[in-house]
Parts: C-alpha cells; structure tokens; sequence
C-alpha cells in the first residue's frame, strides 16, 4: 500500500511536467525567451574566462620579453662584477620595474648544468598576478599566476662568435654609409670601438661594442642583443632597433681569436720561400762537318739520298757528329729510331718534313724548325744557347727536354711533348700557337709569357719557375692560357695576367709565389695554401669558367671539389692564402673561394681563407661579386667595401677580422654562419652570454 500511494503520488507531478513542456511547444517565443535566460549566465562566465585567458596569455609574452632581457643584464652584470652573484637579483629587478612589473616577483640566480652538464647559467623567473573577472564580480579576490623563466647561458670562450669583427677601439670601428647594409643574422657584428651604422642597416644575432658607442642614423638594427659600453645613439622617430630589453650597457673583451693558432705561424714564416728551377747548361758536342741536305748534297750525306735527286734522305741507325744540319729545298729526312744524334752547328730546317725517330738528339748552335715542324719519338732532346724558334708542326714523345734558351712559338706553331722532365730558359708562346706537356716536372729559369690566343699547358708534375728582367715568372696576354696539373707550384717572382686570359693552378700542399699576384682575368686555384709574398689583386671582369681547352681537350671550372664554379672568373676551394701584402678586389670580379676543412702542417689552414699582416688599405670594390667561406684575417688594415660590391658566404660561415671595417656607397656584406668553430675553441679565457631555453 505504501508503494501504490507513492506512486499516485507522482502522478500529479509528471502531469504537471508534460502540461508545461507542451505549453512551451505551442508558444515558441517563450521558449526562446526561457533558453536564453538560462543559458545568461554561462554566456557571461565564459566571456569572462575567454578575458581572463587572453589576459593571460598577454602578460606571459610580456613577462618573457622582460624575463629575457633581465637574464641577459643580469648575465653581463655578473661577469662585469668578476661574478658576483650578489649583483643578479637587483639587477634582473630593475629591468622588471623599468619595464613596468613593478608588481611583479623577479628573482634571478645562477643553475649549474644548463643548459649542458658542466656548463653555468643565469636563470630569471618573473611572476606576475593576474585577477580572474568572474571571481571580482561576486566579491571574491582571486587571481592566478603567470611564470616565465629565462636563462642566460655563460660559458667559457671568445666573448662572441662575430662574423665581423673590427679590432680598433676608434670611434668608428665598424661602419656603414650610403646604403650598405650589413646581414649577418646567424652571428655577431662586433667592434672594439664604435660602430656606426649610416646606411641601410646592420643585421646581426648580436651587435657588439666593446668598449665604444653605438649609433644609429636613419638605417635599422636588427639583433637578439644589442651591446655597447658607452652609450647608444637613435633618433626618436626611429624604431627600428631591437626593443629595449634587447639593448643592454655594459663592457666585454673582444680579441683576436687567430693570435694562437700555431699553424698561422707556421705559414707566416714561409713567405718569401720559393724553390728555385733546376740549373741547366749547353750540352756538350764536338765540332764536325756540316750536313746539307737538299737536291744537291754534298758528297759526305749523298749516300742517304734514297735515289739522286730524290729529295728524300733516310739515315740509317747509328751515331752521328754534325757541325750544322741544314735541311732546305722542300725534301724530307728521317733518321732511323736508336740513333744517337750530335749537332754542333745548329739545326736549321727549311724542308717538307723531319724526323728523327726515337733517338737521342743534341743540339748547340740554335735549332729552328721552319713551318714544316719536326717530329721525335721517345727519347731525350737538349738544345743548347741559340735561337730556338719553333714553327709549323712538332711533336717529341716520351723523354727529357732540355732547352737552355730563350723557345719561342709563333704563327699558329705546335710543340707536344711527352711525358718527362721539361726544361727551359724561358718560354714565350704567341701567335695562336701552343705548348702541350705531358706529365713531368716543369723547370723554367726565367718566365712564361703566353700572347692572344696561346696556350701553355703542362700535366702532373712540379713547376718552378724563376723570373725575367722585370720579375715577371708568370706573364699573360689577353685570351692567353696557362694550364698546370697537380704538383709542386713556385715562382720566383710576380704573376701578372690580362683581362680574358686563363690560368690554371693545380693542388699541392703549398704554392710558392715569391712576388705579387696581379689577376686581370680568369685563375682556378687548386687545393692548398698560397704562400703570397706580396698582393692579391683581382680585377678580372669578362671571362668565366668554365673553360674547354682545345690543346688538352679538358673543361675547367665546371665544378671544384664538388662545388659549381661556373660564372665566376677566379674560383678556388679548400686554399688559404698567406699574404704579405694584402687582397683587393676590383673591376667587376666575380670570385668563388672556400677555405679548407682541416688543416694540413706547413699548407691549407681549417677555416682561414685569407691572412695578412699588413697594415696597408684593403679595397673591395667596382662592383664585385664574391662568394668568401672561411675567415679572412687583416688585423692591421682598414677594410673598405665600396661602389656596390657584394660578399656574401652562400648560406655558409664568411668571418671578416681587420683593423677597421667600412661598408660604402651600397655595398653589401653578408653570412650565414653560427661560429668558426675551430678559431674559438681555445682563443679566450672570456665569456660568452646567450639566451637558451
């Protein structure tokens, strides 16, 4: 009975309920009307969160750029206080309240193993109360916090990793005008002295005065950290600069992270070495009858005439002492290979063809070949003092040739030779004539001067060469070609070349130029150091690789080392140059240089690209177009770069270090590179401050 009442009693209630819900179906009105007095109050509380959330998120992005601002003034307080810790909290406070987080909690102290185990870093956590609006509208006072935390990581080594850095403390140090820019975003900009941007702007992961001022003009700067030691200069109206927690005072110790390289020394020491080419002399022959071969010979040859009147001579093998071999009237001789052949009269060729077969052929008095050339297998030839003047067509096989003078070739003459020791006094190639060696080493006791379209090409071997009157070794005209394989590479004295002229270097361990190295047109350097005792200039401007040879049937600078060389007229990788005087670029260059990836003792050094001593004017200029990888080293010259000249690193780690340094009249310079980090592995007992984490 007590079941059933309750039931009944329930009854009424459900009644009442379906009675309301089908009230509300008929009157759709109040149905909206009911919903949204219900649903009011959600509205509004989720309104006030979506505030509350935004708010939030807000203060967090306020409170990181001040914590990371903190962190690093707190880091560059501490290591200028010879690290006391004493100096984090006010420090990091100050930058809070200057920032407006007066009512905020800042607190900063040192953590160990952060952000890798061993290492230190200052570590800044900014709190800030942040009231929930529902809460305040019914009376309550509650809030939540927001926490951000930043950490400055010290670390021993060089104070920064700049990409640019001006050793000078003068008040421009480093500079810009004009439009230059600088672009650098990966790495530091960084002076002793002043930097001076008058340009366009100066971009940098940090920008870096040591001990001077920063100011900007009406350019921009761009950097996670800007730092100067004395004060920092901009015009109210420009805001182009990092925000000024990103701007912090204080001092640091920049130095010049090559001074301890020990292989630096090592290359410095061996400028002005070069190896001399090796002594030759006339040969030696004995005096005898003249030769005279033609139509009509006389009666001590008559007997090698095939026929009378034949005009072909044919001797047979053996051994023979001539005074003057005299060949003319359009027959043809040939001595038979094995022969060994002494002329001491000199050769002078005026027939349709000679041959001497593989022999051994020797020659005092001259040696002129006529347009008809001469032919030689395997064997050795040496030409004594006289005049060597070789026309037409002539060809020597395998052996040694030895030419003590002066060996011209002009008028579209040839001379190949084979593989062997090649000698000359000098060698003066003109005319669109060629010389084609094969693999040996080459020696030349004066110079090699190649004329218009000439060519000299050598194979695998050692060149040395010495110098001429005017201390020239090497000495190219216009659209003149020289070509060296791989080996041993000295000169004794300048290397002087003419706009649309070709030279190639092949690699060694190191190059020896005992004198300038003057480049008006195209150079392919081949692995290694050059040991430069004098300037680099390069004017070139006009003439790119690559190149096909139609002597040696071989392209150049396509590719070096598996980089495209292509479109630049002067392009080396893996080389280091060692200067006594230092590198200009001018004249519309385009230049390609990487420097090498280790270091090999006495040749190329890991990540240097250029070194000089030198305290004379560097200039990059006229429009020149260079890709630099590695660190170029002028502690004592004042860099200009000017008349829109562009160096940049193609995405790779481009270091320029020099006394001062001046980006002019819309020049550009630019790298992409986080450090080198071979020079700054144990260059500074320093210290170096970067946000992480």
């Amino acid at each position: 009975m007590t079941g059933d009442r309750q039931a009944n009693d329930k009854r009424p209630v459900w009644r009442g309920i379906r009675s309301m819900l089908a009230a509300l179906g008929a009157d759709r009105r109040a149905t909206v009307g009911i919903i949204a007095a219900f649903a009011l109050p959600a509205l509004l509380g989720m309104g006030a969160m979506a505030f509350d959330i935004s708010r939030g998120l807000s203060q967090r992005v306020t409170n990181q750029t001040v914590a990371d601002s903190a962190a690093l003034s707190a880091a560059v307080a501490y290591t200028a206080a010879s690290q006391s810790s004493s100096v984090l909290n006010p420090t990091a406070q100050d930058v809070a309240v200057a920032n407006g987080l007066a009512s905020s909690t800042t607190s900063a102290a040192l953590v160990s193993n952060y952000p890798t185990s061993g290492s230190t870093a200052v570590q800044v956590t900014v709190t800030t109360a942040v009231p929930i609006s529902i809460a305040r509208a019914i009376g309550m006072g509650a809030s939540y916090n927001v926490v951000t935390t930043a950490y400055a990581a010290l670390s021993s080594g060089n104070s920064f990793s700049p990409c640019l850095l001006a050793l000078s403390s003068a008040s421009t140090a480093l500079s810009t005008s004009g439009g230059a820019t600088i672009s650098a975003s990966s790495c530091d900009v960084a002076a002793v002295g002043g930097i001076d941007n008058e340009g366009s702007g100066i971009t940098g992961s940090q920008i870096v005065s040591a001990a001077g001022s920063v100011t900007n003009n009406y350019g921009s700067l761009s950097a996670n950290l800007l730092q100067y030691a004395t004060t920092f200069t901009n015009p109210s109206w420009n805001t182009a600069i990092p925000a000024s927690s990103k701007i912090v005072k204080g001092t640091t110790t920049l130095t010049d992270p090559w001074n301890s390289v020990s292989a630096l020394t090592t290359d410095r020491a061996l400028i002005g070495t070069y190896t001399s080419p090796q002594t030759i002399s006339n040969p030696t022959t004995s005096s005898a009858s003249d030769w005279n071969l033609n139509y009509s010979p006389s009666s001590n040859v008559s007997a090698y005439q095939t026929a009378a009147y034949s005009g072909k001579y044919v001797i047979p093998k053996g051994t023979y002492n001539i005074g003057a071999l005299n060949i003319s009237g359009g027959v043809t001789v040939a001595f038979t290979s094995g022969s060994v052949i002494n002329i001491n009269g000199g050769l002078n060729n005026s027939g349709s063809s000679l041959s001497f077969g593989d022999s051994t052929v020797t020659v005092n008095g001259g040696f002129v070949t006529g347009s008809s050339g001469f032919t030689m297998g395997n064997g050795n030839l040496t030409i004594g003092s006289g005049t060597v003047t070789f026309s037409g067509t002539n060809t020597v096989g395998a052996g040694t040739v030895t030419i003590n003078a002066a060996t011209t070739l002009s008028g579209g003459a040839t001379l190949t030779l084979g593989a062997g020791h090649h000698s000359f006094a000098s060698i003066n190639v003109a005319g669109g004539s060629w010389l084609n060696m094969g693999a040996g080493d080459l020696d030349v006791t004066q110079s090699v001067t190649v004329g218009g379209s000439s060519t000299v090409a050598t194979g695998a071997g050692a060149v040395r060469i010495g110098k001429d009157s005017s201390s020239y070794s090497i000495n190219l005209s216009g659209s003149g070609v020289f070509i060296c394989g791989d080996g041993t590479f000295s000169t004794a004295g300048n290397i002087v070349t003419a706009g649309g002229s070709r030279l190639v270097i092949g690699s060694t361990t190191a190059h020896y130029i005992n004198g300038n190295m003057a480049i008006a047109g195209s150079v392919l350097f081949g692995t290694g150091a050059y040991i430069v005792n004098g300037n680099f200039t390069n004017g070139t401007g006009g003439t790119t690789w690559p190149y096909t040879s139609s002597v040696t049937g071989t392209t150049y600078g396509s590719t070096l080392q598996g980089y495209s060389t292509s479109g630049y007229d002067m392009a080396g990788v893996y080389v280091s140059f060692i200067l006594a005087g230092t590198l200009n670029l001018a004249g519309g260059a385009k230049t390609f240089l990487i420097a090498p990836t280790s270091t090999t003792s006495g040749g190329g050094i890991q990540d240097l690209l250029v070194d000089s001593q030198t305290s004379s004017a560097t200039t990059w200029a006229a429009g020149s177009t260079n890709t630099f990888v590695g660190s170029v080293h002028l502690p004592n010259s004042a860099v200009t770069m000017s008349g829109g000249s562009t160096t940049n690193s193609s995405g790779q780690c481009f270091m320029l270090i020099a006394n001062t340094i001046a980006v002019t009249g819309g020049a550009a310079v630019g790298s992409m590179c986080s450090s080198v980090g071979a020079i700054y592995s144990s260059s500074s007992s320093s210290t170096t401050i970067q946000l992480v984490g």
